[in-house]
């Protein structure tokens, strides 16, 4: 059993409406136990707000309100205190009800021990010790993890603009430097602060998709795709991309217009990123299906394709299939996170050297907007 202060008694409420037995109840336990009873619903809420009793006993059969009811409105403003119910025999539909719906902890039966009483106090003060410190630690997770987060999110934020300072005098130095080893290494040196800034953006991604409420918003799918253009992080512009869309609409378009950015910015990133090397452009097919249930979004991509033993992992976090071509591994994860924010779906189908296309399906909330 849980230790506990010898001065420190379990405080525990009995409510019943014959006072013999509150006395009965109070006379047996007084001395191991600090032991408060009511004889009606009043009372006991008083005593709950004051004492904050840690176990709290009912008797189910009463005038006004019965036990059961008394404890589904006690849960609702004092949750913590473990709840025991006393009835007869003949109440025992009501005692079922009561265990599947969560009233009661347990149940004793009518004439109680006092042995049978002392037992279902210790055993419900360990539950209620268990969930309290079970709660505090959960708390404590809660807190150090949203530390984390923020920590991860300012470093990344701030990490940008050196980045993007790099990467500016590595563009200068290209252009000044005519020695052919110089240009060699200053385009490794763009290659890997590229790799950190896909990775930065990434963490950035990942953090908001995890903190942002969702707020929708009627998508325009125009405006969506040149969007999506000007939020890539694959180090490559729009300019190494060439995109072919169909959209079929017959309704408004009512989403989570943030997380379907990120999801249409990593997927067609992917695409420039693993474009076959004789290809000048990445060719993306975009198609969009929309009706007032459901959106379709079919992303589909020439480029090299994914081993067949590499489909069913694509979307883990760290995940990298090809070393030589590998990114932060995180834009896939961040994909399917974001979807299922959305309560969305995706599928890939693949073959290497035959590119990759990903089936997408979210919910269309105008319909659900408008019921």
């Amino acid at each position: 059993m849980t230790p506990r202060s010898a001065t420190k008694k379990i405080r525990v409420l009995y409510l019943d409406d014959e006072d013999n037995n509150l006395r009965s109840f109070k006379a047996a336990f007084r001395r191991d136990y600090e032991v408060y009873t009511a004889n009606n619903t009043e009372d006991a809420f008083s005593i709950l707000k004051t004492h904050k009793p840690q176990v709290i006993f009912s008797d189910q059969r009463m005038p006004v309100t019965t036990g059961v009811e008394f404890f589904n409105a006690v849960r609702q403003v004092f949750p913590d205190p473990v709840r025991i119910l006393i009835t007869g025999f003949t109440d025992v539909n009501d005692i079922i009800d009561a265990i599947n719906k969560g009233h009661v902890y347990r149940y004793i039966t009518k004439p109680w021990s006092e042995a049978e009483i002392k037992v279902a106090i210790e055993n419900a003060y360990d539950l209620y010790h268990t969930r309290k410190q079970l709660r505090l630690k959960i708390e404590d997770l809660e807190k150090t993890n949203n530390e984390l987060n923020r920590f991860v999110y300012s470093v990344s934020h701030d990490l940008r603009a050196p980045i993007a300072s790099v990467l500016g005098l590595v563009k200068v130095a290209q252009i000044d430097v005519k020695d052919d080893e110089s240009l060699e290494l200053f385009s490794k040196v763009d290659n890997s602060v590229h790799k950190l800034d896909l990775l930065v953006n990434n963490i950035i991604d990942y953090y908001k998709n995890s903190k942002a409420t969702e707020e929708l918003t009627e998508v325009n799918i125009e405006n969506l795709i040149d969007d999506v253009l000007n939020h890539l992080h694959s180090g490559e512009g729009r300019e190494n991309l060439h995109i072919e869309q169909n959209v079929e609409q017959n309704t408004v378009f009512l989403g989570d217009y943030f997380r379907i950015r990120i999801v249409l910015s990593h997927l067609i990133a992917n695409a420039i990123k693993f474009k076959k090397p004789d290809q000048d452009k990445a060719k993306v097919d975009l198609n969009f299906t929309i009706n007032s249930e459901t959106v379709n979004i079919k992303v589909r991509d020439h480029g090299v394709g994914i081993l067949n033993e590499h489909v069913e992992q694509i979307f883990k976090m760290f995940f990298r299939g090809k070393d030589q071509m590998a990114g932060s591994g995180l834009g896939l994860y961040i994909v399917k996170e974001a979807l299922a924010k959305m309560g969305g779906s995706i599928d890939v189908s693949s073959s290497p050297g035959k590119g990759a296309e990903f089936d997408i399906n979210i919910p269309n909330n105008y319909s659900l907007a408008n019921e």
